[in-house]
């Protein structure tokens, strides 16, 4: 995958954090571990937009949806 540059802007104690981690051999280099970052939280908001989204349905009326129609079907199925 194309890979791009850009520049950021970080506090100081944020990048010694950073660094510490580039020099314990988490992460190869600071891009990596900006990366990662970025993934990681972006990855999260898309998680958490879905439960949002789910959080606004109707569950009876997800039910009711989900079941229309089976009175009709259940009546043409063989019975056991």
């Amino acid at each position: 995958m194309a890979a791009s540059k850009i520049a950021i802007t970080i506090e100081r104690s944020l990048l010694r954090r950073l660094d510490y981690l580039v020099e314990s051999n988490i992460f190869p280099n600071r891009s990596k571990a900006i990366q990662s970052a970025v993934e990681e939280k972006i990855s999260r908001l898309e998680k958490s937009r879905l439960a949002r989204e789910c959080a606004k349905l109707d569950p009876d009326y997800e039910q009711a949806i989900a079941e229309e129609g089976f009175s009709i079907e259940l009546e043409e199925w063989p019975e056991y």
